[in-house]
């Protein structure tokens, strides 16, 4: 593997969203359709909520999706399989409408052509938690629904969470990378930083204090990618975002 790799976190990094606000709309949209489509299982979104959390746990080798069913159908009785259909429905008819005000982060379309056209393999490192129609339609909010990403990590291909270092490799590997040769840019200290753990390069773009190699804005980041190319991951330093 010779390929230098940019991983990108969306909410709050490529998209501009309100994270907790977003989860509160969601999660009460999840609740409407569990007593509107599934009024005969017990706390559907309790359960879902669960198995999120189990979904988050050390599990290599089995992808998240597949822990997710199989925790969800032991708690609750709903195979995820034969329940797909509903769900889908929902995030093709209900989902559009949780965005709020969301919309692309300043100078998110700039620093993704940058590292696109400087050659970069770049992936879309989002939690995977939620499946990939939902990271579509995420991405679409950001306006970046057309960039031809090398990888956006989902539920059903990914093995791992942020922050495990699992993650973090097999995003490297998936787009064709050494871990040392890539960077992770986010803006959450305690879910991307720890990349770093792998051998990642690491930007923060968020607030607060964090343990990184650059920080700054995206459009700080352009100006890095634009300045070194591919070369950035090596010479990036924590002075070199100033």
């Amino acid at each position: 593997m010779s390929h230098s790799g940019i991983l990108f976190d969306l909410d709050g990094t490529l998209l501009d969203l309100d994270v907790g606000a977003f989860l509160t709309r969601y999660f009460a949209a999840v609740d409407r359709l569990a007593h509107e489509r599934f009024a005969g299982v017990d706390d559907l979104l309790h359960s879902i909520l669960a198995s999120t959390g189990t979904m988050q746990t050390d599990h290599v080798g089995r992808t998240n999706r597949e822990v997710f069913a199989e925790d969800l159908q032991a708690r609750c009785g709903v195979v995820l399989d034969h329940a797909w259909p509903i769900f889908e429905g929902f995030y093709l008819g209900v989902f559009p409408s949780l965005r709020g005000g969301a919309g692309p982060s300043e100078g998110a379309r700039e620093v993704v052509d940058a590292a696109l056209s400087a050659g970069f393999r770049v992936a879309v490192a989002t939690q995977p938690i939620f499946p990939r129609i939902a990271i579509r339609q995420r991405l679409g909010w950001a306006g970046l629904g057309d960039v031809p990403f090398d990888l956006l990590t989902t539920y059903e291909t990914m093995e791992a969470c942020k922050p495990l270092p699992r993650y973090f490799e097999q995003t490297a590997e998936s787009i064709g990378c050494e871990p040392a040769a890539c960077l992770m840019v986010g803006d959450d200290a305690l879910l991307d930083m720890p990349a770093s753990k792998t051998g990642m390069r690491t930007f923060f773009t968020g607030d607060g204090p964090a343990v990184s190699d650059g920080r700054g804005s995206l459009r700080d980041l352009t100006r890095l990618i634009r300045q070194h190319g591919t070369d950035l991951v090596s010479r990036l330093a924590p002075d070199e975002a100033g």
